[in-house]
């Protein structure tokens, strides 16, 4: 496992960085399941609220007030946590890294963005089902995380379940296609720096400076995709609340993906599909196809299993057992 910096410190010498080690056990890696299917759906939920805004502004000011709402959110929470260093948890240790990591996010969420604009919900949650499987896979070189073979028969079975759901030249094959799996290959990418990045960037950094990332996009893409319009009190609060929910939600994930590996994490992206489609349903009455609901139980049989394996692990540890398969 991969050492980490050592930590900041902070008033009363508080570590500020996590300066940790990556773990591989069945306690965080419960912990971070939790966390992570937690995440999904507040994210599921704030892209409900992008589409409708998007609708009624443009994609730049949508990626623009997201990401000063968030950062702000982030910022004033973080404010208030003194005692575990306060602001100085936003000060970055490997600029690099986040900054690439911070790009790569913006970048997802505006090929998702304008995917939007020709797809419903549920089916881009469908065609993103395929970054899990990038993940786990990426995670072996990138990581070195050992891949379970009980991992990647479930990780495969969701990908069965992706299949189903694609119907190779059916109705989920628009001209957004190319771009919006470019920024699912983009996204798998992102999960995997989350964890090298949680060795030492605090969680409410990774978040802060992924918000600012999204701010100074949507600036950028003014000239591209200028405001539709004075956007109306129903999508002031619509931005408000994508901003503020992005913000915390990103705060949860990278602390997730610093407790567990990604392959143990990655299932749970099928998740998404449950709460999107939902919202999807409620907001812009879009009703998911038959393959769609099927390659939907398939992925969450998939992950379901997944999680049962964990809690047998961690059972198995606490006997003292050492099984690891």
């Amino acid at each position: 496992m991969s050492q980490g910096k050592p930590a900041r410190l902070g008033p009363a010498g508080t570590a500020v960085g996590a300066g940790r080690t990556l773990t591989d056990n069945a306690a965080d890696t419960i912990r971070g399941i939790g966390l992570v299917a937690l995440a999904y759906c507040i994210l599921s939920i704030g892209d409900a609220a992008a589409k409708w805004a998007m609708l009624a502004t443009g994609v730049a000011w949508v990626l623009l007030w997201r990401g000063i709402f968030g950062a702000a959110a982030i910022a004033v929470v973080t404010a208030f946590r003194s005692e575990a260093g306060g602001l100085s948890r936003l000060r970055p240790v490997r600029w690099g890294l986040l900054s690439a990591r911070a790009g790569l996010s913006s970048f997802t969420s505006l090929s998702w963005y304008l995917a939007w604009l020709h797809m419903q919900l549920a089916d881009t949650y469908a065609l993103g089902f395929t970054a899990p499987l990038i993940m786990t896979l990426l995670a072996i070189p990138l990581l070195g995380e050992r891949l379970r073979w009980r991992r990647m028969l479930s990780t495969l079975l969701g990908f069965v379940g992706v299949l189903v759901m694609l119907r190779p030249g059916g109705d989920l094959w628009t001209p957004a296609l190319p771009l919006l799996m470019a920024g699912i290959v983009a996204m798998a990418v992102t999960r995997i720096m989350a964890r090298q990045l949680s060795l030492t960037e605090t969680p409410e950094c990774q978040a802060f400076w992924l918000m600012i990332s999204h701010a100074l996009v949507g600036l950028l893409l003014f000239g591209l995709y200028p405001p539709t319009g004075i956007a109306s009190v129903g999508a002031w609060l619509a931005l408000a609340f994508l901003g503020v929910s992005s913000g915390l939600a990103h705060c949860i994930f990278t602390y997730a993906y610093g407790l567990a590996p990604v392959s143990a994490l990655a299932p749970y992206e099928y998740t998404m599909l449950i709460w999107g489609g939902a919202a999807g349903f409620v907001v812009f009455s879009e009703v998911p196809s038959w393959s769609t609901l099927l390659g939907a139980a398939i992925v969450a049989a998939a992950g379901l299993y997944n999680l049962h394996r964990e809690r047998v692990r961690r059972a198995e540890a606490v006997l003292g057992t050492g099984c690891h398969k």
